[in-house]
């Protein structure tokens, strides 16, 4: 889209393109640091993308078994409880270095995903429509 500044007089109609957004997600500086963790170990070899998907369920299966049979107030506290904080935190990490080293392998903007899928979702799910089913959407 094209945007017509007229700081100098609408005569001058000079066009320019927007500014792109800020990022949503900044995950250069981790892919970075991941990569390199992999290279240093000669880990790269291992880091197909079936691999690294199969390791990332592994991952999110071990931050689902934390939840386990907890009540839904229990839950919430989770996070906070000291038995259980820093195992929480673990397996979070674990599930985003995962999912990082995966997109980066793929090629894969994970802020232009993000931004499409955000996009993609409020069109689907329009807020008016939302409000009324936000139940029946929780259920789901």
């Amino acid at each position: 889209m094209e945007q017509i500044e007229a700081a100098d007089g609408a005569e001058h109609g000079s066009r320019t393109a927007p500014a792109p957004p800020a990022p949503l997600l900044d995950v250069a500086p981790l892919q970075r640091a991941v990569a390199r963790f992999a290279q240093e170990r000669d880990w790269e070899q291992f880091h197909s993308p079936k691999n690294l998907a199969m390791a990332l369920t592994g991952e999110v299966g071990e931050l689902v078994e934390l939840f386990q049979w907890l009540t839904e107030d229990t839950s919430r506290a989770v996070a906070r409880d000291p038995a259980t904080a820093r195992r929480v935190r673990d397996e979070l990490a674990d599930v985003l270095i995962y999912l990082v080293r995966l997109a980066a392998v793929l090629g894969v903007d994970l802020d232009e995903a993000v931004r499409s899928k955000l996009a993609t979702n409020a069109a689907k799910y329009p807020v008016e429509r939302s409000r009324g089913s936000a139940a029946k959407s929780a259920s789901r």
